[in-house]
């Protein structure tokens, strides 16, 4: 068994796989989740459950976050009994969250004031990907810390890669995701045209997966719209909190601007579906 003791807080659809990955890697892990009966999966695989994050980081030596925006790291960081809240030191902490490259800096120099340690090390990939361990991971913050965390990190990533000072993991995910923005829209309005001059999705498909143009995320969307089967891997409400975290560090392209204007139309009625059910707000 690894001696690393890992503390995880955020057990959502990502997390929950992603913290599985460690376990079946022989890491001692202890979790935190907010909703308590997220853990009961977890707990039956071994991981130590805590009450708290001040709990969990007095017993670990790496915590990892992967929770939903800013308020939430906020809160775990800085509330009553939250990871600032308890006399210790030297933790590294890991922030693998989508969230924006200010609360990482926000969050890291706190983090220093206590002598602990911060990177920001968001994902691309979905849950498909972190429950086989193949997640792309983008690294913002000190090389040493980053040097430290790399082996586990690369026990939920096919990659690793530190791109930066703190915040540029955040700042290179916002841009990753913003292009998974143009690519969903693209193929949406794609389909939705080929059908309007009679071609069948299925052939259209087909054919872009031959050529040049043809991606794994277009076969994952592509299977997805033929089946008309739009439960979420990637909420599309959660593209629509990225646009805007990218246009708040300054992203106005035209294209970036017409995607946040079409997934915000579309997140009341298709919010908690796929990013791929934008098909249906265009061809509503």
């Amino acid at each position: 068994m690894n001696k690393t003791k890992i503390g995880w807080i955020g057990l959502g659809n990502m997390g929950t796989p992603m913290s599985e990955q460690l376990i079946k890697a022989g890491y001692p892990l202890q979790v935190y989740n907010r909703s308590k009966e997220k853990e009961s999966a977890l707990k039956a695989m071994g991981a130590g459950i805590a009450s708290s994050p001040a709990e969990l980081i007095q017993s670990s030596d790496i915590v990892i976050l992967m929770v939903s925006d800013d308020q939430a790291v906020r809160e775990i960081f800085n509330a009553e009994s939250g990871l600032l809240s308890v006399k210790t030191a030297g933790k590294i902490i890991i922030n693998m969250s989508t969230v924006s490259p200010g609360v990482s800096k926000e969050m890291a120099a706190l983090s220093a004031e206590f002598g602990h340690h911060y990177i920001d090390a968001p994902v691309s990939g979905s849950v498909k990907q972190a429950q086989e361990g193949q997640l792309v991971i983008m690294a913002g913050g000190s090389e040493s810390t980053f040097l430290k965390a790399k082996p586990v990190l690369e026990v939920l990533g096919k990659m690793a890669m530190l791109v930066g000072g703190t915040g540029a993991g955040n700042s290179t995910k916002l841009a990753i995701n913003s292009l998974l923005a143009l690519y969903a829209q693209g193929l949406a309005e794609t389909v939705i045209f080929a059908n309007q001059q009679g071609i069948k999705t299925e052939n259209l498909l087909t054919l872009i997966g031959q050529a040049a143009l043809g991606n794994v995320f277009t076969k994952i969307k592509g299977d997805a719209i033929l089946n008309d089967q739009y439960n979420a891997a990637f909420a599309l409400k959660h593209i629509v909190k990225d646009l805007n975290l990218a246009k708040n560090e300054g992203l106005s392209s035209p294209l970036a601007t017409t995607a946040l204007e079409t997934f915000q139309q579309a997140e009341p009625s298709y919010g908690e579906e796929d990013i791929i059910a934008v098909i249906k707000q265009l061809n509503s």
